[in-house]
């Protein structure tokens, strides 16, 4: 199955980015129990975040992006989508 690594910049309205987080992230608890999500989280200076997807196709994960709460809530300014193809690892 395809990987994705889909690497998020917030918008300036922190405010209403910390009001959905919560949504967001038991949105993200559910990807990762159905094997969807393989990892994601913050930057460390909490400007973005990157997220590493497994789904068919990039069909799949444009649904997925668009159904995560951040997507409706306006809080990404920008979304950047890479196909991966790991190598090496402990995922493997």
């Amino acid at each position: 199955m395809p990987h994705f690594v889909v690497e998020l910049v917030y918008g300036p309205d922190r405010e209403r980015l910390e009001e959905v987080r919560p949504e967001h992230r038991e949105y993200s608890r559910r990807l990762a129990d159905q094997g969807v999500l393989l990892a994601g989280g913050p930057w460390a200076d909490d400007t973005g975040a990157v997220l590493v997807y497994s789904v068919t196709d990039a069909d799949e994960l444009r649904r997925v992006l668009d159904d995560d709460p951040y997507t409706p809530a306006g809080v990404i300014e920008k979304r950047t989508i890479r196909e991966w193809t790991p190598r090496t690892g402990s995922w493997l």
